[in-house]
């Protein structure tokens, strides 16, 4: 396995650590129709991937004239604070926190969820003590959330290391983009069941510069092994 060139490595959360974005988008298409508004299953995916619910609404507003009602946002939380219970974890992800972890590299979870939402889907996928105190969301960078850099540039700070010294791990294009803005090495990492073969080329557009299918790959690219 090659030596790791890198201080620290972050981690997006929704696609990269939990299989989430099937969960997401079925939960998305249920609320779109019940707004009357009509949306395939790609376009779903393209308006929310990586996008914090205001993100969403604001690209309703700008393609389609849509705004949301005045009890919309509250109306999504509760929708989906009550989907995340029992979270899948991607295939391997915890096997690569514990393989980072025994290697003394340290890591950390930067994801645009909302705070209490985070904690939620940490807990529904089992990954809370693997994680530990290094899970940040936008409340932490004055709510601004994913593509801008600023979550990931805090994550970095908070494990005391230079961000461009560090490997992120993205699946979406808005989270590639705040790693590349960053000034961190950006991998896309597609294990996620909701990626298609249209995934890599939106990533590699923003500054992806390495692709895995698996955390198997993913560990070897780190150079570091599952703990026995």
């Amino acid at each position: 396995m090659p030596q790791l060139d890198f201080a620290a490595v972050l981690f997006d959360l929704d696609g990269v650590l939990i299989d989430t974005e099937t969960i997401i988008g079925a939960l998305w298409a249920e609320i779109f129709a019940g707004q009357g508004i009509d949306l395939s299953a790609a376009e779903i995916t393209r308006l929310t991937s990586g996008q914090r619910f205001e993100g969403v609404l604001r690209q309703l507003d700008e393609e389609r004239g849509w705004k949301a009602p005045e009890d919309f946002l509250p109306m999504l939380g509760e929708r989906f604070n009550g989907a995340f219970a029992h979270v899948p974890v991607i295939e391997g992800a915890a096997d690569t926190l514990r393989a980072l972890r025994a290697a003394g590299i340290p890591f950390a979870v930067a994801s645009n969820s909302e705070k209490h939402r985070l904690r939620l889907k940490l807990d529904g996928a089992g990954l809370t003590d693997l994680v530990g105190v290094h899970a940040y969301d936008p409340s932490l960078v004055g709510g601004v959330g994913k593509p801008d850099p600023a979550l990931y540039v805090y994550a970095a700070d908070q494990l005391g290391v230079d961000v461009r010294e560090c490997v992120v791990i993205e699946d979406s294009v808005p989270g590639a983009r705040a790693g590349v803005a960053s000034g961190a090495t950006v991998w896309g990492l597609l294990a996620g069941s909701h990626h298609t073969h249209d995934s890599r080329s939106g990533l590699e557009t923003v500054g992806v510069t390495r692709f895995m299918q698996s955390h198997a790959e993913l560990r070897d690219a780190l150079g570091v092994s599952v703990p026995v």
